[in-house]
């Protein structure tokens, strides 16, 4: 038996214990055979580790594992657009980081016009905005969490403004809302972070208070009111089971509600030892089944159709092997759209035994 932290999990391990919610319900009992599905989970209910058994299900080793279709992330990768973007990405991500840690030490005067050309540099090309989903599914090399996962918060929230029809202010406030939000995290101990074993409560405590931190830093700076508001409360959650206050629905604030749903989606889409970036479908899918009443009705629904919509006409595989296209969405049922094989058409809402495993 040894515990281990959420991002060590590997599909086949079994759990050595109860594991709870922060809201202490049953997530998932001891005993259970950790998979794809199951651990990404644990990783919605952000629980940070858990004891696992000393051996693997080794029936579970010999199925086939959900690793990142090559020639997808291969197509991705060759194209012009994803090498500038790349390109520009590697130069901003050392001066992004740099700008976090004086801000939040207070070494740096907050300009939100320069943040924003920061930020907006890294999207000027004319490949549109729809692609900066496919590409930061590639561009996930870095150990540099923190201040990698704002950047691509920022970026999503400026995509995300968009399909909700925001204006141009009202997009490039979401996009500095997403930017920031975790300016906070720069204030928690690495070693507590990075802890192999179990926080303590005060250690807890500890990593919670990111959302203070961050207000704090930012209210030096005489940060925007719905800035501060994203920085303190992007973990709340529309059910009341947030925090730091367990506040619900409209006590949230409207861009808090943006970064929380952008905030989860990318660390969901992260890579993991045991595979590339999860596919879209199957973070959808956790999103209907687990998230609906967690975030904003209106909000949730327009982030997931329209990311179901970037990939109609696209090719995808089913976990039983056949290979079609995504010729219709089921807005009942976002996650299970209907393909087109050959000349069958499957309506995977009506086959709870298929699902997408793939984007080819």
């Amino acid at each position: 038996m040894k515990r281990l932290s959420t991002t060590q999990l590997k599909p086949g391990m079994v759990t050595a214990e109860d594991v709870y919610t922060y809201t202490n319900q049953l997530l998932i009992p001891k005993g259970t055979v950790l998979g794809d599905k199951a651990i990404t989970k644990l990783e919605f209910y952000s629980i940070i580790n858990l004891k696992v058994e000393d051996e693997f299900d080794k029936d579970y080793l010999s199925k086939p594992a959900f690793y990142e279709d090559k020639s997808y992330a291969e197509r991705v990768k060759a194209s012009p657009e994803f090498l500038e973007f790349k390109k520009r990405f590697d130069e901003e991500v050392p001066k992004f980081q740099n700008m976090l840690d004086n801000l939040a030490v207070n070494k740096l005067q907050l300009s939100l016009d320069n943040l924003l050309d920061f930020t907006l540099n890294l999207i000027s090309s004319p490949n549109g905005y729809i692609s900066v989903f496919d590409m930061l599914h590639n561009m996930r090399q870095y150990d540099d969490l923190t201040y990698v996962h704002s950047i691509n918060v920022a970026l999503m929230c400026n995509v995300f403004a968009r399909w909700l029809k925001m204006s141009e202010d009202e997009s490039k406030l979401a996009t500095l809302c997403g930017l920031l939000h975790d300016i906070g995290k720069v204030a928690v101990p690495e070693d507590i972070i990075k802890k192999p074993g179990k926080l303590t409560e005060s250690e807890y405590t500890i990593v919670k208070k990111h959302t203070f931190e961050g207000y704090n830093a930012l209210k030096k700076h005489n940060a925007p009111e719905h800035i501060l508001n994203s920085a303190l409360m992007h973990h709340e959650r529309c059910d009341g089971t947030g925090y730091p206050f367990g506040i619900k629905d409209n006590k949230i604030d409207t861009y808090a509600k943006m970064v929380a749903i952008v905030d989860v989606y990318d660390a969901m889409t992260s890579a993991r030892v045991y595979r590339g970036p999860m596919c879209p479908f199957k973070v959808i899918d956790i999103f209907e089944s687990e998230g609906i009443q967690k975030y904003d009705t209106r909000f949730i629904m327009t982030f997931l159709e329209n990311i179901v919509n970037t990939y109609m006409l696209n090719r995808v595989k089913l976990n039983d092997g056949r290979i079609g296209d995504v010729v219709f969405v089921n807005r009942s049922s976002l996650a299970r759209p209907t393909i087109k094989c050959n000349n069958e058409f499957i309506d995977l809402s009506a086959e709870p035994g298929l699902y997408i495993e793939a984007i080819i």
